[in-house]
């Protein structure tokens, strides 16, 4: 299958295909889902010695984990007040630590593994559209106090960054980083291979026959397993139906602009890359002498015509001074949000295992969950409890992606009121 038309793919430095499933296999481990999700827990449990076979239906990273905005930052897609609501104030403090060990742990795979293509740009700027900062300015402070790298900014130090007036109150989060995701991902396929897995492509699983050992069938072979992770993301499909009920497959949209270094160079005077607070941000990035701009999300994937428009109006909003620079490329891709947004692992049966929905913040969430759920099969440790309050709950099916829809739209309504009602700056 060819990876989908996107400047990551035409940018990604590993070529490499593998071959589709034939015939039998056997393997004490088999993780259906070539993601990051599954290849990162893939690779912590070849680490431990154990035999690990991928199906991929597509090619590795042809989802989201290979299409994203490439922001790695320590953040779940539910907010701290929605985590304590539901894990305590104690759980929240827990499931932060592991998200900041998620940011150190992919960095951490980037040197190990010698991953090129994928070397980290440091540094993001967390902006607001509008003139409400006291909070913004709290957090910068208590996370400074608990020594981390946050700054508050003002209007004027973010104009110092960025030529535009759309932003009031902003973090400067120098801990967070960017990179190239489809290089990243690749280069974890090449490494978790090095440590012995076996990765087949073009190899969906059409049918399941669980037992004292567990089998999945594909187009043309048969794979045996002592255990299966399940870790289908926005494609999770009706072969394992409770997962599918848990997860809303969301599209999200990005865009690649025409090369114009010099004049993006006035513009964006920094190299971190920039998210804003909307409920559905924008978020953007220089990378190569292109703005890389990402944005918007349905519950049905848009034309590239209509991703492409709908993005350089947003960027024109932003910065008018770019209204002559073209899109290169547009482009869309699933993700799996669940009805809580948090990443949800764990076991459904005995040595049936699931990891899914890291809902647009899947980067450093995925290297920290495929390692907690490694740790949780080979009985390590039991950190995986701290994802417990967040379990399979039931999404909504079709009525659920059109309440989705609807909050969406309602969300960016009261986003442009408060935009509108802050003074001019």
């Amino acid at each position: 299958m060819t990876y989908p038309a996107t400047w990551y793919a035409e940018t990604r430095l590993d070529r490499a295909e593998r071959p589709a499933l034939q015939g039998s296999h056997d393997t004490d481990t088999l993780v259906i889902g070539g993601g990051l999700a599954g290849l990162t827990t893939a690779l912590e449990l070849a680490r431990a010695g154990v035999k690990v076979t991928v199906l991929e239906a597509q090619s590795v990273g042809f989802g989201a984990s290979g299409r994203n905005g490439g922001i790695v930052s320590a953040s779940y897609a539910c907010g701290a007040a929605g985590i304590r609501a539901r894990a305590g104030v104690e759980g929240a403090k827990r499931l932060h630590d592991l998200s900041v060990e998620g940011v150190n742990r992919l960095r951490s795979h980037i040197d190990e593994f010698a991953i090129t293509g994928a070397e980290p740009v440091k540094g993001l700027l967390h902006l607001r559209r509008f003139d409400q900062g006291a909070d913004l300015r709290a957090e910068a402070e208590e996370l400074a106090a608990e020594g981390l790298p946050v700054t508050y900014l003002d209007a004027g130090a973010i104009r110092d960054r960025l030529e535009t007036t759309r932003y009031y109150h902003g973090i400067e989060d120098a801990q967070a980083f960017h990179i190239h995701p489809l290089n990243y991902l690749r280069g974890l396929a090449r490494a978790a291979e090095g440590l012995g897995v076996r990765i087949f492509e073009n190899t969906p699983a059409t049918a399941t026959d669980f037992g004292i050992s567990q089998r999945i069938k594909t187009p043309k072979g048969m794979a045996t397993a002592r255990r299966i992770v399940i870790a289908t993301g926005g494609y999770t499909g009706p072969l394992f139906p409770r997962l599918q009920k848990a997860v809303l497959p969301i599209a999200t949209y990005m865009m690649a602009t025409e090369p114009a270094p010099d004049l993006l160079a006035e513009v964006i005077r920094t190299p971190m890359a920039v998210l804003d607070d909307r409920r559905a941000s924008d978020y953007y990035r220089v990378s190569q002498g292109r703005l890389l701009w990402g944005g918007r999300i349905t519950t049905r994937a848009a034309s590239d015509r209509a991703v492409a428009k709908d993005l350089h109006r947003a960027m024109v909003e932003v910065y008018p001074q770019l209204a002559g620079l073209k899109v290169d490329q547009a482009w869309s891709g699933q993700m799996g949000y669940a009805r809580h947004r948090m990443p949800q692992l764990g076991r459904l049966a005995p040595d049936l295992w699931h990891i899914t929905a890291f809902g647009g913040h899947g980067l450093n969430t995925t290297a920290i969950a495929g390692k907690v759920l490694a740790e949780a099969i080979l009985g390590q440790s039991d950190r995986i409890k701290a994802f417990a309050p967040f379990g399979l709950d039931w999404a909504g099916g079709r009525l659920g992606l059109i309440a989705a829809q609807l909050t969406y739209w309602g969300l960016q309504a009261q986003d442009k009121w408060r935009e509108r009602s802050s003074p001019k700056l």
